[in-house]
Order: structure tokens, then C-alpha cells, then sequence
């Protein structure tokens, strides 16, 4: 197996937003590109992630599965520059990593074992789709985070509002001006501890599409031409505070 990635970025910024939900993941590499799927220890949430296989200049693989430790990975591809390509390279039990720009660094981390079930991302149904700017998500989340330690996702008539109440509150409201509303009226509530995780994938992308139903799973999409990443995140059915 050797692929060669000239925009490491594409999968740095990824890995770095995947470690903060699960240390040890598996990496498909196959016909398709690469690809992880985890879930994160309490069984709260799920991420996926893909890089298809023509975002790569080089791409030598039938199909391998790698087991690595997610902290291990991130501090090597750290040491990237604006410019290097990433070269990966499974000899046995190691994976081999090759940066070069000016000069050839090389790095070897050992690959592991990880008894965990295979998963598939779920395929639900949901009553409600937004799509948003994500610099409008994050906001929106930042200010709840002000408030409370879970916020609601609600759609009601054709609006799409985000709120969070404690002594305090907080809201945002979005009309078919400032969002792609495609939903029927619905509520669902959601940790803002997971949420905070999930928006630095507006790094990536600047478009956020957002799922859900009432006391439904939420599922939030950062999609581009060049990688996909995506969160399910089950939500917190209680009273309200």
C-alpha cells in the first residue's frame, strides 16, 4: 500500500477534529479512497469521515484497514507546511509516513489492534434539513455555550431557531433568507459539550447541513468536492430546564 496526498491539510484538520471524540480508529483505505467511521466511547455520538480516492496523486492500495492511535497520527501531521505532500506506506505492523518539501522527513508509528464492531454510518430519516453558512453555526452554538450545557434545534414556521435556557438564554433565528429550510415543525435538544466538537469542521467547509427530528438523532454534514465529514449525535431527551 503507498498513497500520496499533495494537500495533507484535507486530512490533518480532519484527524485533528476526530481525536477530540475517540483516541484508536480504523482506516479503510480501498478502490473508493479512505475512509474512518467510529464511535466515541459513551456511545453519544458518531463520526465519519472520507477522502475519495481522486483527491490523491498517487493511490497503490486493493484494500487495507489500518488500526492507529489518533493522538499518534495528529502530532505527525502536524509537521506539515503549506506545500508538502504526505506520502503513507504499510510495511507489516508500521506505518510509514514521508513528508516532503524541502526536505524528506520520515516517520514510523506502530499500527494496533482495535477489537471494536464494524460500523456503519446509520441511515436515518429526518423530518427537517437546513443548510446554513457554517460561520452562522458556530455563532449560534457559541452563544448558547454563554447560557447552558444543551441548546434546541427547532423548526417553526418555515424558521429554523436555535436556543438554549437556563436562568438565561440565548437564540438565533434564521428565515429562508439566511438558511435552505426544508422542514416540517419539529424540536429536538442536544449536547453543547459534543456540538462545540463537531463545529470546527467549519474549517473545512463553509456550507453546514443539519438533520433531525423531534427527539431524533442529529446528523450535521461538512461536504465538499475534496472530503466529506460527517456527526451523528444522539439527542438529550429531558425537561427542560
Amino acid at each position: 500500500m503507498l498513497i500520496r496526498l499533495d494537500n495533507p491539510n484535507l486530512l490533518s484538520k480532519a484527524v485533528d477534529i476526530i481525536s477530540e471524540l475517540v483516541t484508536d480508529v480504523r482506516i479503510k483505505i480501498n478502490e473508493f479512497g479512505l475512509s474512518i467511521i467510529a464511535m466515541d466511547p459513551a456511545n453519544v455520538s458518531m463520526v465519519g469521515f472520507k477522502l475519495p480516492r481522486n483527491v490523491f496523486s498517487e493511490f497503490d492500495v486493493k484494500e487495507e484497514v489500518l488500526g492507529i492511535n489518533l493522538d499518534s497520527l495528529k502530532q505527525v501531521l502536524k509537521r506539515c507546511s503549506p506545500g508538502s505532500s504526505l506520502i503513507l506506506e504499510r510495511t507489516e505492523n508500521l506505518l510509514s509516513i514521508r513528508i516532503q518539501d524541502k526536505i524528506k522527513r520520515n516517520f514510523t508509528l506502530s499500527l494496533i489492534d482495535i477489537e471494536t464492531e464494524e460500523k456503519d454510518m446509520p441511515n436515518l430519516e429526518y423530518s427537517s434539513k437546513i443548510e446554513l453558512n457554517s460561520a452562522d453555526l458556530v455563532d449560534s452554538i457559541e452563544d448558547c455555550l454563554i447560557i447552558a450545557d444543551a441548546c434546541s434545534f427547532i423548526v417553526e414556521d418555515k424558521k429554523f431557531i436555535i436556543e438554549a435556557k437556563g436562568l438565561n438564554s440565548a437564540r438565533s433565528e434564521f428565515s429562508g433568507d439566511e438558511a435552505k429550510i426544508e422542514a416540517e415543525n419539529c424540536k429536538s435538544r442536544y449536547s453543547l459539550e459534543y456540538l462545540q466538537k463537531f463545529i470546527k469542521g467549519a474549517k473545512l467547509c463553509t456550507k453546514t447541513t443539519l438533520n433531525f427530528s423531534s427527539d431524533h438523532p442529529l446528523r450535521m454534514d461538512f461536504k465538499n468536492d475534496n472530503m466529506e465529514l460527517s456527526f451523528i449525535l444522539a439527542p438529550r431527551v429531558e425537561t427542560e430546564d
